[in-house]
């Protein structure tokens, strides 16, 4: 993890630093038992993130005040490393055993990240693409988890995921559809590290 740079956002005291390369660490050790357990058996649309990117992503943009929102949280460590930050944090998982997982993770953290079971994708909402192909990848369906958050979409200032090749312009769409006004979305790609959307725009 880079600490080196000067901006005061990006600046991590050695103790945070500490925990969150344990954190990182032990979500490494996860995903390999979670790909060893589950994937090796049957598809499941979770893979492991590369933190370290992410990290620099988010020391980037953390500041007093923020609400952080991860689509598809999984073990629930990039939710979990938010609220280290300082960002208000939570995340949603489809997968209840996820969730579980997370909540436990993010309690030896003593972390207040929230993690609630259900769809990333609010009530109501298409997705209708100029070319007329609408199939949402490897999302799968439930019921929308922004009830149970108690905060629409628009309520988050940051909201990441890490899609698989081709869900990113429904993200996209989404956000522009639902997100709060200047929100910033930070989509992980596997080629090209975090970008980052405003108001359905790359501005990274």
């Amino acid at each position: 993890m880079d600490a080196s740079a000067t901006s005061p956002g990006t600046v991590l005291d050695p103790a945070l630093r500490e925990r969150l390369e344990s954190l990182c660490e032990e979500g490494r050790e996860m995903w390999d038992r979670f790909d060893h357990e589950v994937r090796s058996k049957d598809f499941h649309p979770f893979v492991a993130a590369d933190y370290d990117r992410v990290l620099d992503a988010l020391l980037k943009m953390r500041g007093p005040g923020l609400r952080f929102l991860e689509w598809g949280s999984a073990t629930g460590v990039i939710t979990i490393m938010a609220d280290l930050l300082g960002f208000e944090a939570y995340g949603i998982e489809l997968d209840p055993e996820l969730v579980d997982t997370a909540r436990a993770l993010a309690a030896r953290y003593g972390s207040e990240a929230r993690f609630v079971a259900g769809s990333f994708i609010p009530a109501g909402y298409r997705y209708r693409p100029t070319g007329g192909d609408g199939r949402l990848g490897t999302i799968g369906d439930g019921s929308s988890a922004y009830p149970a958050l108690m905060h629409p979409l628009e309520d988050f200032d940051v909201v990441y995921a890490f899609p698989w090749h081709g869900e990113e312009p429904m993200m996209v769409d989404l956000m522009r559809a639902y997100g709060g006004r200047g929100a910033r979305l930070l989509l992980h790609g596997v080629a090209d590290g975090v970008q980052v959307y405003r108001d359905g725009k790359a501005v990274s």
